[in-house]
This record gives C-alpha cells, structure tokens and sequence, in this order.
C-alpha cells in the first residue's frame, strides 16, 4: 500500500478535501506533527483514528519505525499541521526513504498558505520564489534582501509573529518602495492582509501580531532609461575605484534618484 501524504487545512477545518478525509478514515496509521491539532481535525470530521507524533524532534526515529510497516503493507497517512508535509514541515525525510525503498507514495493536494497568500495578496506575477520562513538576525535579512533585490518577481515567504516588525524594518530599510502584503490568519475567522509599500507597512506593524504570517513581495518596478543610464555612472564609479555607496549617494545627488535604490539596483 503507499504511503498518503494528506495536505490539510491551513485554518478553517472545512477546507480538508473528500480524498484526504477518505485516506484518513482507511489508514492503519496518521502520522502527524501534533496529535493534538490532528486529533481536532478528525473528530470535526467523524474519523475514529489514533495520530501518532511525527515531528522534526523525533523524524528520524520514526522514520525508522515506520517504513518497515509500509513495505509490509499498511496503509499510513503522513500529515502536518497545516498545508503539505514536506514544505517547511516535517515529512521529507520518510518521503525519501519511501521513495528509496521502493514504496509508492500518493499525494493529496490541498490548502496551500504560499498560493492563498500570493493570491490575497494582488501581487501575482507570472513566476514567483518561495523561500520558506525568514532567516534570523540582521546580516542574514540583509544578504536575502541583497539576493531579491535581483529577483523582480514576486517573493512568498514564512515568519514567526514575534519577529514579524523587525523583519519588516529591515526589508523597509532595503527596499523601502517594494509592494509587500503581510496575510495573517489566512482562512481563519480573523483574516487580515495588510498591503502596501514595505515602507508604509512596517510602520504600520510595529507590534508582535497574532496567528500565522506569510509574508509577498511584489514585482519590482522596470528600471527607466533616466535609471539605466544613473545605474551605468553608479558602475563607471565604482570601476574608477569609489565605493558603491558612495558613488550611489553621488548620482542620486546628481539625477534626484533614491539613493537606496540605486545602490541595491547596482548590486
């Protein structure tokens, strides 16, 4: 039999698909990552089951235990909190091993907080980059800044409530013009997405929130020719031996242009 890996809702309990609620209610055994948040999903739904504990303090451990039972045969479903497990949650590595062992393994799509977000968020791209939760500590913030400060695609990212408004200092200090919109509570009964330029929204999120957050960067704005040709004297300078900053603050000077901007645009 494969092993099921079942998606499950991100909030509201109502949003579990038919094929996952059948998967659990015929499996031998529902791994997931809090017995106890499962344990509410199952009797909101009526299925009589016993969740066992799968969670990145004891992954591997269990994955030991548990693929032997998968080549004898039994039926188990692999779930997490919420969404898909394997995507910033446990389950990747009994996949794997499934995988390696020569166990068929299913799929069963559902809630996903990246698309929901992307979506509610009104800054859908034709290509966008999830880069799971946010790094901690301000030089690692600033490195990814760095790197998506190339990237002119929308961004889907995870972070942790309590870190939320540092966070979005620092995006705003980077790149203080970028769209973002901070979706909380996704589907739940207080959802709330806060939209606007990265700037604007870290003022307005100065406290730790409440609930889950995901986090979209918008497209970047098209470089203008006025920008192209300031970016080309920013890179004349730099070649001539001047720092970056220094030569970004000399031409924003020079063309009225962000200096912030010219400087991560350089880059």
């Amino acid at each position: 039999m494969p092993l099921a890996v079942c998606a499950t809702p991100i909030g509201n309990l109502e949003d579990v698909t038919l094929r996952v609620l059948r998967q659990l209610s015929e499996a031998d055994l529902v791994l997931c990552e809090d017995t106890r948040r499962t344990r509410i999903l199952l009797e909101r739904h009526g299925i009589d089951a016993r969740p066992l504990s799968y969670h990145e303090h004891n992954e591997a451990e269990r994955t030991a235990q548990v693929l032997p039972r998968l080549e004898a045969g039994e039926r188990i479903a692999l779930t997490s909190d919420a969404g898909l497990p394997g995507v910033s949650d446990p389950g990747a590595r009994l996949i794997s091993a499934a995988l390696e062992a020569g166990v068929q393994v299913t799929v069963l799509p559902g809630p996903s907080a990246v698309e929901t977000a992307l979506v509610a968020s009104g800054l859908v791209g034709e290509r966008f980059q999830f880069v799971g939760y946010l790094p901690r500590g301000e030089r690692a913030l600033a490195a990814l800044w760095d790197e998506l400060a190339r990237w002119p695609h929308p961004v889907v990212a995870f972070e942790s409530p309590r870190r939320l408004p540092a966070s979005l200092a620092s995006l705003a200090a980077a790149m203080p013009e970028r769209p973002v919109a901070v979706c909380r509570e996704l589907t739940k009964r207080f959802e709330e997405v806060i939209r606007g330029a990265a700037v604007d929204v870290a003022a307005r999120v100065t406290e730790a929130p409440k609930g889950e957050i995901t986090l979209v960067l918008g497209e970047l704005e098209p470089v203008s020719r006025d920008e192209g040709d300031a970016l080309e004297a920013v890179a004349e300078l730099v070649q001539a031996g001047a720092g970056r900053r220094q030569a970004a603050d000399v031409v924003s000077r020079l063309t009225g242009l962000a200096r912030n901007k010219l400087y991560r645009a350089s880059l």
